[in-house]
């Protein structure tokens, strides 16, 4: 007599289980659930607060205002470093931080330029498109000394550019002889404010343009896949023929570009310049952001588009501060306790943890069953 062989029960997988699994690891998992729930305590706590209305500029036009619109506003400037501070890290493993320094140099040149070399200028003394080209200029080179020090000195990335912090600041003021540049030719404001009849703040369109360029580059050129060949492994990339040093060159050169725009819009705003506040600490929030899109600070893969909602997940969290009145001195710790959770949750220790807690209840049920 033989003894009927029990088929084993085949657990039965929930949709929902796969789903909610795939969801936790995609790598926009975070910023998007920071995003939410940034979203939801705003709605509870004020619906008011994504209210958006028209209201009369200084100048009389009608323009959009709310705390949405200032988000997208004020966060433009930070968008585009973190898409440079992205590559920058993907590539070296790195981070810049001397952006903010940078921005400062950049602004100062811009400002120059514009004013003639004036303490105060009515009239823009040289036409824009080519203060701006020669702020994007100088802040390429100095991107280059940043990525030449980094590729072919091999200094390590914070060091390297720990130079331009410290001295940055201090070349911005002597362009312009340690004077504070004022412009007041209305159509140099228009990058940092409205375009005449255009109620939406220009700052928004020359973010969207600049993410539009990357989109372009990483889609029709090999520039990702270089950048992350040579993040992964500099030694298989250059068997492969790519020469690493000039990667991570071109990439500090790339951040340059981005510092020049940035910088132009934050002077724009005002038509002047404060070397030792303009982009104070920008920095952080730039290599945060890069943090916070799931990116590995430790470099390689990357996804730019998670940077750039961390960016604006970041600049959404310093207007809710805001509104609810943080003293902008305590901002930083808010900002620690983020980069404190992300640095935790991204420790190999606690993924593991966490894994095996999730695998205990299926190993559970399957012994049951």
């Amino acid at each position: 007599m033989t003894t009927p062989v029990k088929t084993p029960k085949t657990p039965v997988k929930r949709p929902d289980e796969s789903l909610l699994k795939r969801l936790t690891r995609h790598q926009l998992f975070i910023p998007l659930a920071a995003l939410a729930l940034l979203v939801l305590f705003n709605l509870i706590a004020d619906p008011t607060f994504f209210a958006v209305s028209v209201k009369e500029n200084s100048l009389g036009n009608p323009v959009l205002s709310g705390n949405i619109i200032s988000v997208l506003d004020n966060a433009s400037e930070l968008v585009i470093l973190a898409i440079g501070m992205t590559l920058v890290t993907a590539s070296s493993g790195g981070q810049d931080i001397s952006v903010g320094a940078a921005m400062a140099i950049a602004g100062s040149v811009i400002l120059r330029m514009v004013c003639g070399g004036q303490v105060t200028a009515d009239v823009m003394q040289t036409p824009l498109l080519l203060a701006l080209l020669v702020g994007l200029l100088v802040s390429m080179i100095f991107g280059a000394f940043n990525g030449a020090l980094v590729a072919y000195f091999k200094i390590q990335p914070m060091v390297a550019t720990l130079i331009l912090f410290t001295a940055g600041r201090s070349i911005a003021a002597w362009i312009n002889n340690n004077q504070l540049p004022i412009i007041n030719d209305i159509a140099f404001k228009y990058a940092g404010t409205f375009l005449p009849g255009i109620p939406v703040p220009t700052p928004i369109f020359i973010t969207a343009l600049v993410i539009a360029l990357f989109w372009l580059a990483l889609k029709f050129t090999n520039l990702g896949l270089y950048t992350q060949s040579v993040g992964i492994n500099a030694s298989s990339s250059r068997l492969n023929g790519l020469d690493p040093k000039l990667i991570k060159l071109m990439t500090y050169v790339i951040l340059g570009v981005c510092v020049a725009v940035a910088g132009f819009i934050r002077v724009s705003r005002s038509g002047s310049i404060n070397y030792s506040r303009i982009a104070e600490n920008i920095e952080m929030d730039a290599i945060l952001a890069v943090a916070l899109g799931g990116n590995a600070l430790s470099g390689g893969k990357f996804n730019i588009y998670g940077s750039i909602l961390g960016a604006y997940v970041i600049q959404f969290l310093t207007t809710t501060l805001y509104k609810y009145d943080v003293p902008s001195t305590a901002l930083p710790a808010y900002k620690a306790v983020v980069v404190i959770l992300l640095v935790v949750l991204s420790a190999p220790v606690v993924r593991e943890k966490l894994a095996s807690m999730k695998k205990a209840p299926a190993k559970a049920a399957k012994e049951v069953s």
